[in-house]
Parts: structure tokens; C-alpha cells; sequence
């Protein structure tokens, strides 16, 4: 599935308010010259965009997810949450911060699983299929290079109507 100019509007729309308010740190992200230092409480958390499934929250660390260059982005997902088969345009790096995060390499939710623990990385390819379960409360780091962008393998897994129907 790819995302129609729509979503990516709503998204760029998203993305920096996240940015924007996080703690005064906006300025301090968009010059490279200067650090950048977060602790837990600092970061803020809000809705995940339209086309990550409903009940994640995104926090922004660093850069802009939406543009091109580097980011770095936390989501925070509840028990259970799943994320069905997708790929990426590029590629990304999942650092687990906390909970149990088990990634599916393959096109299927039973596919080749890989149980990934606090402190666990793992790095994918751009546009390797893969999907995602969650047990417990999980926080999940995201470093790539932007735009983020997800396709979903089947069309009708994007939870975002206005994007799955284009």
C-alpha cells in the first residue's frame, strides 16, 4: 500500500506538532551543531499517525520523520498491539526499550518470528516484509533516514481508510 499525497499531508501535519512541542527542544533538533538531550519524562507522547494502528503513541526525538534526514522516534504500544505485514521505503534500525516485541520476517503474522527483549536491536532492509506483535506494554525506538513511510502487503490492514482506499 502506498500513501496517497493525502496521508502524507495529515502526516506532515502530525509529525512536527510533535516536534514542535516537545519541551523547547525544536530548535535544538533542527541544528545538528548543538545536543540534544532527553530523559524519559521529557519526551511527548501523541497519537501514532492514521496509518500506524490505532492505540500507539509516537514520541519525536530527533529530526523530522516526514522529511528527508535523519530521525529518531519512539512508539509506545499497549498489550496486544499488532502491526500487520508491511514494508518501508528505507531502511530502519528497532532498538526495544521496554516490553516484548516479537517481529515476523515474512508476509504473514506466523512468519519466521524473532522475540526481541529490553536493549534488543534489529536492523531491516528497505522494503523487507515484516510484521509485529507486542505482549505487555512495549516501547520501541526507530532510527532511520526519512520520510517515514509504511505499505501495508494487504491493501485493507492500512487502518487508515482515506489512505487504503487510494
Amino acid at each position: 500500500m502506498t500513501w496517497t499525497m493525502r496521508t502524507v499531508c495529515v502526516l506532515l501535519a502530525v509529525a512536527p506538532a510533535a516536534v514542535a512541542d516537545n519541551g523547547g527542544m525544536k530548535d535544538k533538533m533542527a541544528d545538528k551543531k548543538d545536543a540534544v538531550t532527553l530523559n524519559p519524562g521529557d519526551i511527548k507522547w501523541g497519537e501514532a499517525p492514521p496509518d500506524i494502528p490505532k492505540g500507539a503513541q509516537l514520541g519525536v526525538l530527533h529530526g523530522d520523520p516526514m522529511k528527508a534526514g535523519e530521525f529518531t522516534i519512539r512508539l509506545k504500544l499497549p498489550d496486544g498491539y499488532k502491526i500487520p505485514p508491511h514494508w518501508h521505503t528505507n531502511p530502519e534500525q528497532l532498538t526495544i526499550i521496554s516490553g516484548a516485541f516479537t517481529i515476523h520476517m515474512g508476509d504473514t503474522m506466523k512468519a519466521d518470528p524473532h522475540s526481541l527483549e529490553p536493549g534488543a536491536y534489529h536492523f531491516l532492509p528497505a522494503k523487507m516484509h515484516h510484521a509485529a506483535e507486542v505482549k505487555g506494554e512495549t516501547v520501541v525506538q526507530i532510527n532511520g533516514m526519512g520520510p517515514f513511510d509504511i505499505h501495508y502487503l494487504n491493501p485493507a490492514d492500512n487502518p487508515n481508510p482515506k489512505s487504503a482506499q487510494k
